[in-house]
C-alpha cells in the first residue's frame, strides 16, 4: 500500500517491437503502438490457461449523426452479422440485394407520406426474404464458440464500443483471424429483422424506471452536449428510419485502427502474442479521424428541476455537473461522494440518515466520463416524508462538509480504501482488462492512471472544504420521481416483418477453415481439493485455510450449517445487528471502526446457511475478528431503534411490490412453488410491531455457541490459528430442525398480474425430476444448443428469424441439493401484440428437438474446451467444495462432466430431452397490462387466475 511515483519506460522486445511499461507497475503491462496507430495493451494472469479480451472503440452514441441516434448501438449489432466472407453462401448474389434494401432505406427516410412509406417497408421486407436465401444467422457466434469463448458481448455508450470475449489461450491466433474480418469490413445482413431487436430493447428501457430517471436528470445537466441530448438507444423516429449508407459511413470513419485498442489479459506470452496482433491487425490501414469542434455547456447558473413519474417507490435526485474524468474537479468530487457513502460503511449520508433510520435510503456517487461528468445523490424518502424533505435532508449532509463538519480520520480511511478496492479490482484478468479499457476510453495514459492514487492522497480537508463551497452552490439539476402514471412512455410499433429463412446446416468457407484448423488441446486439470484445503481443528471447530497467492488481502468465513430454514427469523436478527452498538460503541462507532482499520463485515442468510465474512488487508484482520466479536457478544437491545427498524422494514417491503422487476421475481417464484414457499413465508406486520429487540439480539449473543467451522483465506495460516483460537467457546446450542417446504407439481396453471408497462414478460416454469449429477454434462451441451447463448437454436428462430423478442432463452436448471427436483424454465420479453406469436413458436421449437449436427457439435466442443481452460482458484477452492458436498460429492465432478460430453452423442441429447423435458408440465407467469392481454390465447395455456401482490409477496 506504499506510495510509489509511477513512470513511464520505453523497451524493445526481441522482435524489434517498441512498447512502454510503468514503473513499479505489479501488474507489468506492456503497452505497444502498431505503425497504424493500434494501441496494444498487454498483461500476464496464469489463474487459467484463458485470455480476456476487449477491443475497446472511442465512440459511442456521442458521435451520432443528430438525424440518426442510435447509430453507434446499432451498428454494434450489427457486428455480429459477419462480413463479406462470414455468415454468407453466396456473398456476389446477397451483396447486390443487401444493395438494394440500402437504397431503398434510403428513400424510406426521404418519405414523408406515411402510405407511401409502409410500402417501401413492404419492399424492403420482400427483398430481405430473398437476401436471406443466402444468409447464415450467428456464423460469427458460431464461429467465436467453437474456440471455447465465454462471456460474448458487447455495449455502447458515451464514448466508447466495447466487445468482449474471453477465450482458452490455445485459440489465440484463430481469435485474432475472426476478430480482424470482423474489423475489416461491416455487412448490415439481416438488417430488418435486427432492427426488430433494437425496437425490443428500446421498449424494455421504457419499462427500466432507472433509465426514465437517468435520461431526464442527464438532458438537464447537458443541455447542449450529446452526454444529455443522445441516448445510447437513439430516439424512436430515428429507429424507424434507420439508414444503411449513414451506418457504413459511421463504421469508416471511426472503426479504424488508430481510434480502437486491443486489452488481452491471461495466459500469455508477450512477445508471441504482439507478433500475432500485427500479423492480423497490422495491416489494417491508418486513417484521419473527423475533425469534431468541442460542444461546451454553459454554467449552470440556477436549480433545475423536473417531475417524472412511474409505478414505483418515489425518490429524488439531485446532480451538479462536473469537468471531466481525472480533472482535480472530477476527483474531488469523487472524494466528497465518498465522504458522503462509502459503500454503506461510515459516510455522512451512512451513518445519519441510513443508519438512523431517518429516510428509506440516500446514496451519493460521482461519474467522470470523457467530457464532464457528475455528481448526483439519489434520495428515497419514507411514505410520511416529501421529496422536498428528503432533499432538504441531503443537503444539510452537503454543508457538514462545507463547513468541515467530518472527522479528520475519513480523509486518509477513504484513501487507504480506494487503493483498497484498486487492489482487489486489478487481481483478476478481468478486473485488470477492464480497467485498462476504461482507461483507453477516457484517453488517459496507464502511468496517469496508477499515479491516481498519489494525487488522491495529496488532497487535504482544506481542498475539501474549499471545493464544497466552490462546487455546491444553487446550481444543480432535480429530478422528483414520483408514483403515478408514466406520461412519457414512447411506443415503437411493430413495422411488419415476414420471418427469414434460417439456413441452420450452411456454412461459409470462412467458417469451414476455422473448424478444420486445429489447435493443440488444452488439457483439463481437475483439483485436489484434499490437497488445495489445509485443515486443522481448535477446539471443537473445523478450521480451513486455502493459501492467498496474489495480494495481501485476507477473508475470514464463519460457516454456520443453518438458515432460515432453521430459524425463520435469523435474517431479520442480522439486518437488525446493523443498527445496534454495544455496552462502549454506538452503532455509528462501529461502523467508523470498521472503516478506520479497512475491514468490512458481510452478514449472508441462505435457506441452509449463515455465513458471516470479514475482508481486508491481512494485518488487520485480527483486529477486525476483535471487533466483530465484541459487538455481537455485547451487542445491546434498543427497542426504539428496533421501532424504527421494523418501519423501515415494512416500507422496504411496499417498496419491494412496486418493482418491476422485484414482481416478475415473485410472480415466477409463485408460479413455480405456490403460495407456501419460502419467499412468501415471511415475518408477518404483526409479529414484527409485537416482537422485542431481545429476542432477535439474544440470537446474535448466542450465535457462536452452536456449531459452526471457520474458513480463512490469506497467508499466514498459524499467525491466523494464534489469534482464532482465543475467539472460540464452547459449544452448547443444538440446530433446530429446518421447515420442509413442499415443491409442488407443476402443470396448466397461468398466474397474472397487471402492472402499466410497455411490454410483456412470460415465463414457463416446469418441475422435472430429482437432481441426478450423472446427466450435468447431458444438461451443459442442452443449455448451450438449444435454449441459452447467441448460438441457440431458440434465440436463432425467435430472435434471429423472427424478430419476436428481444430476449428469449430455455433453461434447464440442475437442483443444488440431493432429493430435490430439477426446473425447465421458458422466458419470452416482448411486445404484446408480438406475445403470442413467440409462445407459439416457442412451443412448436420444444415439441421436438430440432437436429441440428453442427451446432449439436459446436455446443459439446464449445462446452468441452471451456471446461479444459478453466481452472479452481482462490476462494473458491473452498466454497466449491461446500456446493459439492450438498450433492454428495467429494470431488472435482467436472472430470465427469468432462467425460460424459466427450462420448455424447446427439441421440443420447434427444433421448434426455425426450425423458427430462417434454414430459414436464409447465405452469406459467405473465407480467404486463391486462388491456393488452389475448384472453383467448391466455386460456389455451391453462387455468387463468389474476393474483395480486399480497398473493406472491406473502404480505
Amino acid at each position: 500500500m506504499t506510495d510509489r511515483k509511477y513512470k513511464e519506460t520505453v523497451h524493445t522486445d526481441t522482435n524489434h517491437y517498441e512498447y512502454t511499461t510503468i514503473t513499479h507497475d505489479e501488474n507489468k503491462v506492456r503497452i505497444y503502438t502498431l505503425k497504424n496507430g493500434l494501441k496494444v495493451f498487454l498483461a500476464q494472469n496464469f489463474d487459467a490457461p484463458r485470455i480476456q479480451t476487449y477491443i475497446p472503440v472511442r465512440t459511442g452514441s456521442n458521435n451520432d449523426p443528430a438525424d440518426n441516434t442510435g447509430l453507434a448501438h446499432y451498428l454494434e449489432h450489427m457486428m455480429f452479422k459477419g462480413t463479406s466472407r462470414i455468415g454468407t453462401q453466396n456473398w456476389e448474389k446477397e451483396s447486390k440485394l443487401l444493395d438494394q434494401i440500402s437504397a431503398l432505406y434510403e428513400d424510406h427516410k426521404a418519405e414523408q407520406d406515411s402510405e407511401k412509406k409502409k410500402e417501401i417497408y413492404k419492399k424492403i421486407d420482400e427483398i430481405s426474404q430473398e437476401a436471406s436465401q443466402y444468409a447464415i444467422a450467428n456464423e460469427y457466434d458460431k464461429a467465436i464458440s467453437s474456440l471455447g469463448a465465454s462471456g460474448t458481448n458487447a455495449h455502447t455508450w458515451f464514448d466508447e464500443t466495447v466487445y468482449k470475449n474471453n477465450i482458452p489461450n490455445n485459440e489465440l491466433e484463430k481469435w485474432l483471424k475472426i476478430e480482424k474480418e470482423r474489423f475489416s469490413e461491416i455487412v448490415l445482413r439481416l438488417f430488418h429483422t435486427e432492427l426488430e431487436s433494437v425496437y425490443e430493447e428500446f421498449n424494455r428501457a421504457q419499462d427500466n424506471d432507472t433509465r426514465l430517471v437517468n435520461y431526464e436528470l442527464m438532458a438537464a445537466l447537458f443541455p447542449t452536449h450529446p452526454n444529455g441530448q443522445q441516448t445510447t438507444l437513439g430516439k424512436p423516429e430515428h429507429l424507424k428510419n434507420p439508414s444503411m449508407v449513414a451506418i457504413h459511413k459511421y463504421f469508416d470513419e471511426y472503426y479504424v485502427p488508430n481510434n480502437y485498442a486491443m486489452v488481452l489479459v491471461g495466459d500469455l506470452d508477450f512477445e508471441e502474442t504482439i507478433v500475432l496482433i500485427d500479423q492480423y491487425f497490422g495491416s489494417l490501414p491508418y486513417k484521419e479521424l473527423p475533425t469534431k469542434t468541442p460542444i461546451l455547456e454553459q454554467p449552470i447558473v440556477e436549480i433545475v428541476e423536473t417531475t417524472v413519474k412511474s409505478p414505483t417507490t418515489p425518490r429524488v435526485q439531485l446532480a451538479w455537473r462536473t469537468e471531466s474524468y481525472g480533472t482535480r474537479e472530477a476527483m474531488l468530487a469523487d472524494v466528497v461522494a465518498n465522504i458522503l457513502s462509502n459503500r454503506g460503511e461510515a459516510g455522512l449520508l451512512d451513518l445519519h440518515i441510513n443508519q438512523t433510520q431517518k429516510m428509506l435510503w440516500a446514496q451519493a456517487f460521482s461519474v467522470g466520463l470523457r467530457q464532464y461528468g457528475y455528481f448526483s445523490i439519489v434520495a428515497v424518502p419514507k411514505e410520511t416524508q416529501t421529496l422536498d424533505e428528503a432533499r432538504a435532508m441531503v443537503l444539510e449532509e452537503i454543508e457538514l462538509i462545507k463547513r468541515g463538519d467530518f472527522p479528520e480520520w475519513m480523509l486518509p480511511a477513504i484513501i487507504n480504501d480506494f487503493k483498497l478496492q484498486r487492489m482487489k479490482g486489478l487481481e483478476t484478468a478481468d478486473g485488470l482488462a477492464t480497467n485498462l479499457y476504461d482507461t483507453y476510453i477516457k484517453g488517459r495514459s496507464w502511468e496517469q492512471e496508477l499515479n491516481e492514487m498519489d494525487e488522491y492522497s495529496r488532497f487535504t480537508k482544506e481542498d475539501i472544504i474549499q471545493f464544497a463551497n466552490e462546487f455546491f452552490k444553487e446550481n444543480y439539476v432535480v429530478v422528483n420521481k414520483e408514483k403515478g402514471i408514466n406520461d412519457k412512455l414512447l411506443r415503437v410499433e411493430n413495422p411488419g416483418i415476414t420471418p427469414v429463412k434460417i439456413n441452420r446446416e450452411a456454412r461459409s468457407t470462412f467458417l469451414n477453415e476455422i473448424l478444420v484448423e486445429k489447435t493443440e488441446d488444452i488439457k483439463p486439470e481437475f483439483i485436489n481439493y484434499q490437497k488445495e484445503i489445509i485443515t486443522d481443528t481448535i477446539q471443537d471447530k473445523k478450521i480451513s485455510f486455502v493459501k492467498n497467492k496474489y495480494n495481501d488481502i485476507a477473508q475470514v468465513h464463519y460457516i454456520f450449517p443453518f438458515g432460515s430454514d432453521h430459524d425463520r427469523d435469523l435474517g431479520i436478527s442480522t439486518q437488525l445487528l446493523q443498527y445496534l452498538g454495544t455496552d462502549h460503541l454506538s452503532p455509528e462507532d462501529l461502523k467508523k471502526e470498521f472503516f478506520k482499520i479497512g475491514v468490512s463485515n458481510d452478514f449472508k442468510t441462505t435457506h441452509d446457511q449463515l455465513l458471516i465474512t470479514l475482508s481486508g488487508l491481512e494485518e488487520n484482520i485480527e483486529k477486525g475478528i476483535a471487533l466483530l466479536q465484541n459487538w455481537m457478544s455485547h451487542v445491546q437491545p434498543d427497542q426504539e431503534t428496533y421501532h424504527q427498524f421494523v418501519g423501515t422494514v415494512l416500507e422496504n417491503r411496499q417498496a419491494v411490490k412496486k418493482d418491476k422487476n422485484r414482481i416478475m421475481t415473485a410472480l415466477t417464484n409463485y408460479t413455480k412453488l405456490g403460495s407456501n414457499s419460502r419467499f412468501t413465508d415471511v415475518i408477518s406486520k404483526e409479529e414484527l410491531e409485537s416482537s422485542k429487540a431481545e429476542i432477535f439480539t439474544n440470537r446474535m449473543k448466542n450465535l457462536f455457541k452452536y456449531p459452526y467451522q471457520v474458513f480463512f483465506y490469506g497467508k499466514d495460516f498459524d499467525r491466523f490459528k494464534g489469534y482464532i483460537n482465543q475467539y472460540i467457546e464452547e459449544e452448547s446450542l443444538q440446530i433446530p430442525q429446518p421447515k420442509q417446504y413442499p415443491e409442488p407439481d407443476t402443470g396448466g396453471k397461468v398466474y397474472f398480474i397487471n402492472y402499466d408497462m410497455v411490454q410483456m414478460e412470460m415465463s414457463k416454469l416446469g418441475k422435472g425430476r430429482l437432481v441426478d449429477p450423472s446427466t450435468f454434462g447431458k444438461v451443459n451441451v442442452f443449455n448451450e444448443y438449444f435454449g441459452r447463448g447467441l448460438s441457440s437454436i431458440v434465440f436463432q428462430e425467435i430472435r434471429e428469424s423472427k424478430s419476436l423478442a428481444y430476449s428469449a432463452y430455455v433453461s434447464y436448471s440442475a437442483n443444488s441439493e440431493l432429493n430435490h427436483p430439477d426446473y425447465i424454465s421458458t422466458y419470452i420479453g416482448t411486445q404484446p401484440d408480438k406475445l403470442m406469436i413467440a409462445v407459439d413458436t416457442m412451443n412448436d421449437l420444444m415439441t421436438e428437438l430440432p437436429e441440428v449436427s453442427i451446432q449439436f457439435e459446436n455446443a459439446k466442443n464449445a462446452a468441452l474446451k471451456q471446461i479444459a481452460s478453466t481452472r479452481v482458484t482462490r476462494n473458491n477452492i473452498f466454497f466449491n467444495t461446500l456446493r459439492l458436498k450438498k450433492l454428495n460429492i467429494h470431488h472435482d465432478f467436472r472430470k465427469n462432466i468432462y467425460e460424459q460430453i466427450q462420448h455424447l452423442k446427439f441421440e443420447d441429447l434427444k433421448t434426455f430431452y425426450q425423458t427430462e423435458v417434454k414430459s414436464v408440465h409447465f405452469n406459467t407467469a405473465i407480467l404486463g397490462k391486462k388491456e393488452n392481454l389475448n384472453m383467448e390465447a391466455v386460456h389455451k395455456m391453462g387455468t387463468f387466475t389474476e393474483v395480486s401482490l399480497k398473493d406472491i409477496f406473502g404480505h
